[in-house]
């Protein structure tokens, strides 16, 4: 099954409309309240490693691999992609360093993933 991932940030806009799963991150912590790691993003080490490290993450990853596998065992999955859409405030931290720790989950059970940062370029957002 054909797996499309996308990042985004609520601030920038609104989630992708045509997505099956949606994760929106805002209980889980946000990055960006640490000073040293705020005009930095998800592409960087010490972001990685601080959103990896927040509590429910790992859980919240192994339940969507599960819900994602669940969709692609079903009778038609070979005739559908499934598209899940990571949202977090501003999408330069927890939105896309959960999207890119799905996509490599899902990759390494086979599927075929494309991962998209909608707004991981944009500004940091204010709120």
């Amino acid at each position: 099954m054909d797996i499309r991932i996308t990042s985004f940030g609520h601030l920038h806009g609104p989630a992708p409309t045509d997505a099956h799963i949606t994760l929106d991150l805002p209980h889980f912590r946000d990055p960006q309240v640490d000073p040293s790691l705020r005009t930095l993003t998800a592409r960087d080490r010490r972001v990685i490693r601080a959103v990896r490290r927040t509590p429910g993450i790992r859980q919240l990853l192994a339940a969507t691999v599960a819900q994602a596998q669940s969709y692609a065992r079903g009778p038609s999955a070979a005739q559908h992609s499934l598209h899940i859409a990571v949202g977090s405030a501003g999408g330069r931290h927890r939105a896309g360093v959960t999207a890119h720790l799905l996509a490599r989950r899902l990759r390494r059970r086979g599927h075929q993933v494309r991962l998209r940062h909608r707004d991981l370029h944009r500004p940091v957002a204010h709120r």
